[in-house]
C-alpha cells in the first residue's frame, strides 16, 4: 500500500491525468528521458527559445529524485543521527541505554523529504513553466528524424538520449527466485532486515551497507575483487574498511556468490571466499554491484546509434554514430553522477543546436561517497598520472593534525594531493574525513582555474575549520622550495644584517 507522500510523489512526477500536448510540427530537441541530463537538457534549451519535447516512461526526475541521491541520503542521515546519539558519551554527553531506532519512520522521512522535493522535476512545471512539450510514455525512434510514442509522431532536427541506466543483475544461480533489492527497490522497505547482505562494495553499497548498520541491521558486504571500493585511493579505501570494521560491519573481499536459495524464510548465500566455501545467511539481498545502461526498445538500429553493454557509443562531443542524435547521462557516460550529467546536458545544448565543438574531456568532475567518513576525489590518482606520463610528488595532511577535527572529535582522514614533480601544478586530490564532499570543491576550482598548490598556501582560511588542511598542504609544499643552498643563503644573508 502507498503511503501518502509516495501518493504525492507519483502525482508530481507520473500523474496518472497527464494529457500529452499536441506535438509541433518540427522540435529543435526530442529528448528521451527525464533524468538529471534529460531535465537540464529541456530546460536549459527551451530557456533561449528552443521548441523542446521531454518524453519520459516512468518517473521524472530519474534515479537522483526517486531511487538515488535524494533517498539514500536522506537514510544516510538517519544513520547519522544514530551513529551521533551512540558516540555523544566521549563529549560528556550521557544518553540512555539501547537508544532505540524506529525504522518505519526513518524510511517514512526519506519518503517525505523525496515527495517535497519532487515538484521541481513535475511534468506541470517543465511544461507550464519552462515551455517544454512533456510526453510520458515508451519512446522509440521510428526512423531517421521521427521519434514515436505511443503512436504519436515527433519530429526533430536533433535528438539526445538521456535514458540513465539500472542496477546490474549479477549472474548468480537462485538470486532472482529467492529476491533481492536494488537501489530502485531497497527505499520500499518498511521493515528493517535483520541481517542484510549486500552484493558489492561499490558507492551504492558501501553507503547503504553503513546507513542500515546503524539503524540497526546486522550487515555483510560481498567484494569480489580484492580491495574495497576498488576505484579509490587504496589508503582512502582502508580508512573506511577500518571505520565499518569498528562499526560492526562484515566485510568479506575476494568473496563471489555462486548461489542463493531460500530456506525457511532465510536467504542462503553460497558463496566462495579466497576459494574456501562458505554459506551466509540473510534476511534481504542488496544488489549493488554496478549499472547497465537503458537501451532497450529505442530501435537504435533503425537510425545508426551504435552501443554496447557499456552504454551508447558517443565522441568526445557526446555525438552518437548518428550526427543528429547525442547522448548524454548514465547511458553514455563512464561518471554515472548527477553533476556529471547536468555538466554534460550544457555541452550537448552548446554542440547539439549551435554546432558547438565543447568536450567532455575539458570538465573537471569531482565525486563522493557518502559514507562516514566521506571520500572525495577529483583529477587523476597516482596510478593515472604515472599512466599518463607524469612523476609526481603528493602532499599529505592528516586530519588528526588540524585543530577543528580534534576539538570536533572527527580526526579520522587527510587531504592528500598530488603535482606533478617539480611543479606545484595540481594533478588530483583525494579527501577522506567529514564533509570531504564539500571540501573537495576548493581543489577543483584550483585545478579548473590553473591554480598552483603553493598558491592555495597564501588563501585565508577562518581559524578553525577542517578546510584549513588544504592551506596546510599547500604549506608543506612551499617548505619543499626551501632546499638547503636557498636556507645556507638566507643564513648568510640574516646574519650579514645582525652586523
Amino acid at each position: 500500500m502507498m503511503s501518502e507522500h509516495d501518493r504525492l510523489l507519483v502525482d508530481n512526477v507520473h500523474p496518472s491525468e497527464w494529457v500529452n500536448p499536441e506535438p509541433a510540427r518540427m522540435y529543435n530537441l526530442v529528448v528521451i528521458g527525464a533524468g538529471p541530463a534529460g531535465l537540464v537538457t529541456a530546460a536549459g534549451a527551451a530557456g533561449i527559445g528552443a521548441r523542446v519535447a521531454l518524453v519520459e516512461r516512468h518517473y521524472m526526475g530519474g534515479d537522483c529524485l526517486n531511487y538515488g541521491c535524494v533517498p539514500s541520503k536522506a537514510v544516510i542521515r538517519a544513520g547519522r543521527a544514530a551513529a551521533d546519539v551512540k558516540e555523544a558519551r566521549q563529549f560528556g554527553i550521557s544518553v540512555p541505554e539501547g537508544v532505540e531506532i524506529d525504522f518505519a519512520a526513518a524510511m517514512e522521512r526519506m519518503r517525505e523529504v523525496r515527495a517535497r522535493l519532487s515538484a521541481h522535476d513535475s511534468p506541470a512545471r517543465f511544461q507550464n513553466e519552462l515551455g517544454v512539450d512533456v510526453f510520458l510514455g515508451e519512446a522509440s525512434f521510428k526512423k531517421d528524424g521521427v521519434v514515436d510514442v505511443g503512436g504519436t509522431e515527433l519530429r526533430y532536427k536533433k535528438a539526445v538520449i538521456a535514458t540513465g541506466a539500472r542496477a546490474f543483475m549479477p549472474p548468480v544461480k537462485g538470486l532472482a527466485e529467492a529476491g533481492f533489492v536494488t537501489n530502485e527497490t531497497v527505499f520500499d522497505l518498511t521493515e528493517r532486515p535483520g541481517h542484510l547482505a549486500v552484493l558489492g562494495a561499490g558507492p551504492i553499497g558501501c553507503e547503504l551497507a553503513q546507513a542500515f548498520r546503524r539503524l540497526g541491521s546486522e550487515v555483510t558486504i560481498l567484494e569480489r575483487g580484492p580491495q574495497f571500493l576498488n576505484r579509490e585511493d587504496p589508503d582512502a579505501a582502508e580508512i573506511l574498511h577500518a571505520t565499518f570494521r569498528e562499526e560492526g560491519l562484515e566485510v568479506l573481499l575476494d568473496a563471489e556468490a555462486t548461489s542463493v536459495e531460500l530456506t525457511q524464510g532465510k536467504k542462503l548465500i553460497h558463496l566462495e571466499v579466497d576459494g574456501q566455501p562458505r554459506t551466509l545467511s540473510a534476511d534481504e539481498i542488496l544488489v549493488g554491484a554496478g549499472r547497465q545502461p537503458n537501451v532497450e526498445g529505442l530501435n537504435l538500429e533503425a537510425v545508426g546509434v551504435e552501443y554496447d553493454r557499456h552504454g551508447i557509443k558517443v565522441s568526445d562531443r557526446l555525438q552518437t554514430t548518428n550526427k543528429k542524435i547525442y547522448a548524454a547521462g548514465d547511458v553514455a557516460m563512464r561518471f554515472k553522477f548527477t553533476h556529471a550529467a547536468d555538466f554534460a546536458a550544457r555541452i550537448v545544448i552548446q554542440n547539439a543546436l549551435f554546432a558547438g565543438r565543447k568536450k567532455l574531456s575539458a570538465l573537471t568532475i569531482p565525486w563522493s561517497t557518502y559514507t562516514e567518513p566521506e571520500i572525495a576525489h577529483v583529477g587523476m590518482y597516482e596510478r593515472d598520472a604515472e599512466a599518463a606520463g607524469f612523476e609526481v610528488d603528493t602532499f599529505v595532511k592528516e586530519f588528526k593534525d588540524v585543530d577543528r577535527a580534534v576539538t570536533d572529535g572527527e580526526e579520522v582522514g587527510f587531504v592528500k594531493v598530488h603535482v606533478k614533480k617539480g611543479t606545484d601544478r595540481i594533478l588530483g586530490a583525494t579527501i577522506v574525513g567529514l564533509n570531504a564532499g564539500d571540501m573537495i570543491s576548493e581543489l577543483t576550482l584550483a585545478i579548473t582555474a590553473e591554480v598552483g598548490l603553493g598558491k592555495l598556501a597564501s588563501v585565508i582560511h577562518p581559524y578553525p575549520t577542517r578546510a584549513e588542511a588544504i592551506r596546510q598542504v599547500g604549506d608543506l609544499y612551499n617548505r619543499t622550495r626551501l632546499t638547503p643552498r636557498v636556507k645556507r643563503w638566507f643564513e648568510w644573508f640574516l646574519a650579514w644584517r645582525r652586523r
